[in-house]
C-alpha cells in the first residue's frame, strides 16, 4: 500500500482545493457573522424572504424625514460659503449650504503608485459624478426646518482637531437650530445637534444623519471583502445587505430599528457611516433613488424620535460620522466606544488566527522596514515552528517506506477482502506505531497560514502599495510583469489567467525543484501528476497578490532544503519503492 504517496497526493489535492474551491467551502466552514435573524423585509410595501434566507428585519420605519431627493438635487456650487477641514489625515471642506460634509480626501493615502497620483477622495459634492457625503437635519411637524438650500452661518473657518465650530440657523418664528462639531487626529466627527425654543408654544423635532453616495464602489463585493451597504445592529453585525437589495426594495428602503451600532457603506480600504448615542432607540434605513447620469443614489440613515420642546428649553442629540481609511489599529481604538465598527473589515470567522498573522506581520515589518522582506521572516518563522513536525513527518514516511513488504504481502493475501484488509493494515500500524496521516500534516498546518496572509494582503490597508524590490511595487496587486507582453515592453496587459510573470516562475521552478528531490514514484500517473502540478499551480497562482506568491517561494525554497537535510537524515526515502517491497531486512528508521 502506498500511503506516502497517497499522502502527499492527498496533501496537493487539499491545498489545491483551497486554492480553487475554497470560495465553496468557507460559506459553510467559515461563516461570516450574520445579524440576527429575520425572515422578511419590505419591497414595495410587501413582505418577502430575505436575501439567502437570512434575516433583513420587515421593519421599514418613516423615512420621509431623511430628505434623500433634497440630497440627490444639490449642485458643487457652495454658495453660502465653505468652512476648511484640516487635520493630519483628512483635508477638505463642509458646505455651509445643506450643512454638510462633501469634500474630504484622504492626505496618508494616493490613488494609484504614480509619484504625481492625487490623494485618494473618500467626499464629492452631490452634483458631481462621484457624489459622497454626509449630512445632518432634522424633521417636525408646524416647525420652519433647515433643509438642503438653508444656508448655515459658522462660528469659524476651519474646522480642525484643536478648533471646532459651531453652525447656527435661526428659523425667525422662536427656534435656533445649532450644529457643534468636532473633529479628532484620525476620521471621526463629534456631532451636537441642538434646538432652542423661545418660541410662545411647545415644538416637537427629531434629529437625523445621513451618508449619500452616487453609484457602487469601484471594488467588488466578494466571499471574503464584503463591500457595499453595512451595519451593526443591536451588537450583530450585518454583511447580508447589497446594492441590488436596496434597489430591490422600492421606496420604503430596508429598515432597521436598533440601539447603538452604526451604518453605513463600506469599501475594500474606506469606509463612511453615521452613529447615533449607543444609548439611543432610532430608526436606521437604507434607500435608494434614481441618481444623475443613469446611477442610482443610495443612503444610509437614522432618524431619532419626536422630542417635545418647551418655551425656554432646549433639546440636545449626540451622534458621530466616520469618514475614512479602515486601518486595522485605528478602528480597534474606535470600538472600545463604538460597538464592532472593527467588524468593516470582514475578517470573517477566522478573525482569530488572521489578526495574529497580521499582528506578527506588523511587528516584523517594524523590524526591517518592509513589507517583503518581512513575508519572508515570516515564512522563515512558521516553518521554523513546523520544523520538529517535519521530522516526524520524514520519520513517519521513512517507516512507512520500510514496512512496505508486509503492506505487500498484505494486499496479496487480502485481495479479495477488502474489509479484512483494513483490520490488518490497521493493526500493523498499530504495532509498527506509524501514523499514515502524518505525512500530511506540515502542508495542513500551513493552509490556515496561507489563507490568513491572503486575507491580510487583501484586507488591510497596511498593506496597499507596499513595495518590495525592484518591479514589485505593491505587494497586495499581482506581480505587473508578464512574459506575454515580454515584461511590459508591448503595451498590452495579459488576461488574469495568462499573466504568466516573474515569481509565478519562480513558483512554479521552486514547486518543481522540490518534486525532483521526491524519489521516483512505481505508478506512472501519479509520477505524471507531481510532473506537471508545478506547472499548473504556476498558472492558477499567477493572478494572486505577489505577497502570496513572495510566501509560497520562500516556503518552497525552505522546503528544499530541508529536504535535503532530512533525506540525508533518512536515507530509506531516496529508494526507490520498487527496490524496498523486494528488500529482505530493511535498516530501521532512526
Amino acid at each position: 500500500m502506498k500511503d506516502d504517496k497517497n499522502n502527499l497526493m492527498l496533501a496537493l489535492v487539499l491545498t489545491a482545493a483551497i486554492l480553487l474551491g475554497w470560495q465553496f467551502l468557507a460559506p459553510r466552514f467559515f461563516p461570516q457573522l450574520a445579524p440576527k435573524p429575520a425572515a422578511t423585509k419590505t419591497v414595495d410595501g410587501k413582505t418577502v424572504a430575505g436575501k439567502n434566507g437570512a434575516g433583513i428585519a420587515a421593519e421599514a420605519p418613516a423615512q420621509k424625514a431623511v430628505p434623500l431627493a433634497q440630497a440627490l438635487a444639490t449642485t458643487p456650487d457652495a454658495p453660502g460659503g465653505r468652512v476648511a477641514i484640516e487635520t493630519p489625515t483628512l483635508k477638505g471642506s463642509l458646505n455651509l449650504t445643506g450643512a454638510r460634509i462633501d469634500d474630504l480626501v484622504l492626505t496618508k493615502y494616493k490613488e494609484t503608485l504614480d509619484k504625481n497620483s492625487p490623494d485618494v477622495r473618500l467626499f464629492a459634492p452631490g452634483g458631481t459624478d462621484h457624489a459622497h457625503f454626509a449630512g445632518l437635519g432634522w424633521t417636525g411637524q408646524g416647525i420652519k426646518l433647515p433643509d438642503s438650500n438653508t444656508v448655515w452661518t459658522a462660528s469659524g473657518t476651519t474646522l480642525t482637531p484643536a478648533s471646532p465650530i459651531t453652525l447656527s440657523w435661526n428659523n425667525g418664528e422662536g427656534q435656533l437650530f445649532q450644529i457643534d462639531l468636532k473633529v479628532d487626529d484620525k476620521y471621526l466627527f463629534t456631532v451636537d445637534q441642538k434646538v432652542s425654543n423661545s418660541g410662545a408654544g411647545a415644538v416637537s423635532v427629531a434629529p437625523y444623519a445621513y451618508v449619500n453616495r452616487l453609484g457602487i464602489p469601484k471594488d467588488p463585493d466578494s466571499w471574503t471583502i464584503h463591500v457595499g451597504p453595512m451595519g451593526v445592529f443591536d451588537r450583530a453585525a450585518d454583511y447580508d445587505v447589497n446594492f441590488d437589495d436596496v434597489d430591490a426594495a422600492g421606496a420604503n428602503g430596508i429598515g432597521r430599528t436598533m440601539t447603538g451600532g452604526w451604518l453605513g457603506f463600506t469599501d475594500k480600504y474606506w469606509l463612511s457611516a453615521v452613529i447615533p448615542a449607543q444609548n439611543a432607540k432610532v430608526n436606521g434605513a437604507f434607500r435608494a433613488s434614481q441618481g444623475l447620469g443613469g446611477k442610482k443614489l443610495y443612503q444610509a440613515n437614522f432618524a431619532g424620535n419626536d422630542t417635545i420642546i418647551a418655551p425656554g428649553k432646549m433639546a440636545t442629540s449626540q451622534s458621530m460620522i466616520f469618514a475614512g481609511a479602515k486601518e486595522t489599529r485605528t478602528l480597534e481604538n474606535y470600538s472600545k466606544f463604538i460597538p464592532m465598527i472593527d467588524y468593516s473589515i470582514t475578517w470573517g470567522w477566522f478573525w482569530f488566527f488572521e489578526k495574529p498573522i497580521y499582528k506578527v506581520l506588523i511587528w516584523l515589518v517594524g523590524l526591517v522596514g518592509n513589507f517583503g522582506l518581512a513575508i519572508i521572516l515570516l515564512t522563515f518563522l512558521v516553518r521554523g515552528l513546523m520544523f520538529p513536525i517535519a521530522q516526524k513527518q520524514f520519520h513517519s514516511m521513512a517507516h512507512m517506506r520500510i514496512v512496505q513488504p508486509k503492506m505487500k504481502q498484505l494486499q496479496e493475501k487480502y485481495k479479495d477482502d477488502k474489509p479484512r484488509l483494513q483490520q490488518e493494515m490497521m493493526k500493523l500500524y498499530k504495532e509498527e506505531k506509524i501514523n499514515p496521516l502524518a505525512g500530511c500534516l506540515p502542508i495542513l498546518l500551513q493552509i490556515p497560514v496561507f489563507y490568513a496572509l491572503y486575507k491580510v494582503l487583501m484586507l488591510s490597508i497596511e498593506m496597499r502599495h507596499q513595495p518590495f524590490i525592484g518591479w514589485i511595487k505593491d505587494l497586495s496587486a499581482p506581480d505587473p510583469l508578464h512574459i506575454l507582453n515580454l515584461f511590459g515592453l508591448l503595451n498590452f496587459t495579459p488576461p488574469a489567467f495568462l499573466g504568466i510573470g516573474v515569481l509565478a516562475l519562480l513558483l512554479g521552478f521552486t514547486m518543481w525543484l522540490q518534486f525532483r528531490l521526491n524519489p521516483q514514484q512505481m505508478d506512472p500517473i501519479q509520477q505524471q501528476m507531481f510532473s506537471i502540478m508545478p506547472w499548473i499551480m504556476m498558472f492558477v497562482m499567477a493572478p494572486f497578490a505577489a505577497g502570496l506568491l513572495l510566501y509560497w517561494i520562500t516556503s518552497n525554497i525552505l522546503t528544499i532544503a530541508q529536504q535535503k537535510l532530512l533525506y540525508n537524515k533518512y536515507p530509506q526515502l531516496k529508494e526507490p519503492l520498487t527496490k524496498l517491497v523486494t528488500h529482505e531486512g530493511p535498516k530501521e528508521a532512526k
